[in-house]
């Protein structure tokens, strides 16, 4: 081999070694894409079949689903499973059983919610049986399992003289305090209220009213909104309601948005004019409603949890079950909670449920 054609060699392979290790630094610069998280079990809907599944929450904590619903008893009920579609065939734990004073026998409506370092239990009962007065009462977990052991820390001072306030939640805003929404009736009309929380057992004055059922599709069968629940996107906090009787068919979801400013001030609300969620006569889907929404394992879907019946001659008792279904974003940050979908249908589980 010739001097020059040595060289040239020798300098092709430095340029290819060189070539190499920016490759190699390029590749170590830039991170890789994140693995999109599989998704969980495949499930059918109803997620949980009756009775124990109208009103239902949920919430996915340290591994684990957390599921209860409304009882219509004194005993409140919670299932738990390492999947969503596990939930299914859970088996039921009584985590509380209600007396005299909290609410004995009526137990509906429950709420479980994460504050501080505990866990509570929000629910509508009356405190004493055939008194008519429904409140909303609140349990505390002694630890961090959401199975409890659970203390009653008694009925929230929601309405004036301790009137009717039902379907409670807890809903959070941007720079202001942890505020509690429900249902009630005032001037002969049930709308909904809020009220500014001093604790998590309580709070600091009576509520004030945010909506009535105004619009044609809220008083369907009756004027009602109730079952507030919040959904959190962008920035921005929705406020999901059921409107209409849910004696109907017709039982269907509104929205109202925070615009900013005193939570307590119904301006600072607007409601969306027509439903987001009802009725689906294709899908066999009647009385769609009382939603909440949890996030996936992996914090990358939202997913909506509601009751529904599968006839139109059922109304508010135990034939509702709990469905459950993801859910989209509207182009403004808003809940494009779809179509309901049809019972038996088969449902990709949420991202990361394993």
């Amino acid at each position: 081999m010739s001097v020059r054609r040595g060289l040239r060699t020798a300098r092709r392979a430095l340029t290819l070694a060189a070539a190499a290790v920016l490759a190699s630094a390029l590749a170590a610069a830039v991170p890789a894409a994140p693995a999109v998280a599989a998704p969980g079990p495949s499930f059918t809907n109803p997620l949980v079949g009756a009775p124990n599944s109208a009103d239902p929450s949920i919430v996915y904590s340290g591994g684990n689903w957390y599921y209860v619903a409304t009882t219509w008893s004194s005993k409140i009920v919670m299932r738990r499973s390492s999947t969503m579609a596990g939930l299914k065939t859970a088996a039921e734990q009584t985590v509380f059983t209600l007396t005299a004073g909290p609410g004995c026998c009526t137990m509906w409506a429950p709420d479980l919610q994460w504050i501080g370092n505990r866990w509570y239990l929000y629910f509508s009962a009356e405190p004493s049986p055939g008194q008519g007065q429904r409140r909303t009462g609140v349990l505390e977990s002694n630890g961090t399992d959401p199975l409890g052991p659970y203390t009653y820390r008694g009925i929230l001072n929601l309405e004036p003289n301790g009137g009717w306030a039902i379907d409670g939640s807890v809903v959070r805003f941007n720079g202001y305090p942890d505020h509690f929404v429900y249902s009630a009736f005032r001037g002969g009309e049930q709308g909904l209220f809020i009220a500014p929380m001093s604790s998590p057992t309580q709070v600091s004055r009576n509520g004030a009213r945010i909506s009535s059922p105004g619009l044609s599709w809220e008083r369907q069968g009756g004027a009602v909104n109730e079952g507030p629940y919040a959904v959190y996107n962008a920035g921005k906090t929705f406020l999901t309601y059921s409107a209409s009787s849910c004696q109907t068919p017709d039982y269907k979801l509104g929205v109202l948005t925070w615009t900013g400013g005193d939570p307590m001030s119904a301006s600072s609300w607007t409601k969306k004019s027509t439903p987001i969620f009802q009725r689906s006569d294709a899908n066999g889907v009647y009385g769609p409603g009382h939603a909440s929404f949890v996030r996936s394992p992996d914090n990358a879907e939202t997913w909506v949890v509601y009751h529904a019946n599968s006839s139109t001659s059922q109304g508010c008792g135990t034939t509702r079950t709990t469905r459950a279904q993801k859910i989209a974003w509207n182009p403004d940050g808003s809940p494009d909670l779809g179509v309901p979908v049809r019972t038996g249908t088969s449902i990709a589980g949420p991202s990361g449920d394993s």
